[in-house]
């Protein structure tokens, strides 16, 4: 049986169906992305996180096929991806899990490390098993067929990846014995009018939201177990630093008197 879906946080959960396509063994997973851009977009406000229009789609893509593939995935995997790309220089960097139903992202471009080519990096977390990683050489700036070229060469079956409107993705992977001449010869036309081409069974429905679960209390732990030279380093100084997180990129100020009663704390 299937977790229960995650309990509701501010953020609101989409749902993701996911179907075995009957006489074509194929998985099909799809969802609607709409609630879950809009909390994207409503934590870029507050975090004053701005990114230009490509960098925007980019990243919403990548949210999307992400959140499709953990869909189709067992429920013990947290998966990271990170695209590293050399011109413009920048790396995109999505997380999710299917423990805690978040997927969260964001994007670099300082201290960027540069390359001789662009990578697509998959990380695979499953809890007490060592992390799976897999790199392929990235050939174009989208999410979606790169998804695709991971799995060809990584996942080694094909997975195809469709926008069937508005903020509505979908995902099809073979399966074994997949009819593969009829996967790869789908289009959008198909797509729209597979529920009455095909026979859908419905397998299970998951839930994910936009959600990192950072905040100063995460902080704290970390610059509070640097040595004092190390402290005394980071704020320099100063009363307040901004600290940031790597994994959505919002900003938090830390004072250098919560941190001393942080640390008192721990101590008693």
């Amino acid at each position: 049986m299937s977790p229960e879906p995650p309990p509701s946080t501010e953020n609101e959960a989409i749902e993701i169906r996911c179907y075995f396509v009957r006489e074509r063994n194929a998985l099909l997973v799809r969802g609607d992305f709409a609630p879950l851009f809009t909390d994207f977009y409503l934590h870029l406000m507050e975090h004053g996180i701005r990114y230009s229009r490509e960098q925007d789609t980019l990243l919403k893509d990548g949210l999307a096929a992400l959140t499709l593939h953990l869909a189709s995935r067992p429920w013990n995997e947290a998966i990271a991806w990170t695209l590293s790309w050399q011109d413009p220089q920048q790396n995109v960097f999505i997380t999710g899990s299917n423990r805690a139903g978040n997927i969260v992202g964001r994007l670099f471009t300082e201290d960027v490390r540069e390359r001789d080519r662009n990578l697509f990096i998959s990380q695979v977390s499953i809890s007490g098993q060592e992390p799976r990683q897999s790199i392929i050489e990235a050939e174009t700036l989208s999410f979606f067929p790169l998804a695709e070229s991971y799995y060809r060469q990584s996942e080694q079956r094909s997975g195809r990846y469709f926008h069937q409107g508005d903020d509505e993705f979908v995902l099809i992977t073979a399966q074994p014995d997949c009819d593969l001449e009829w996967l790869l010869s789908l289009d959008e036309e198909a797509i729209r009018n597979l529920d009455q081409q095909e026979t859908l069974s419905l397998l299970e429905t998951r839930h994910y939201r936009f959600d990192c679960g950072c905040g100063p209390e995460r902080i704290y732990p970390i610059i509070a177990g640097m040595t004092e030279e190390a402290i005394a380093s980071v704020f320099d100084g100063a009363e307040v630093i901004s600290a940031g997180c790597p994994r959505c990129g919002a900003r938090y100020a830390i004072t250098a008197e919560a941190l001393e009663a942080y640390r008192r704390d721990q101590t008693r």
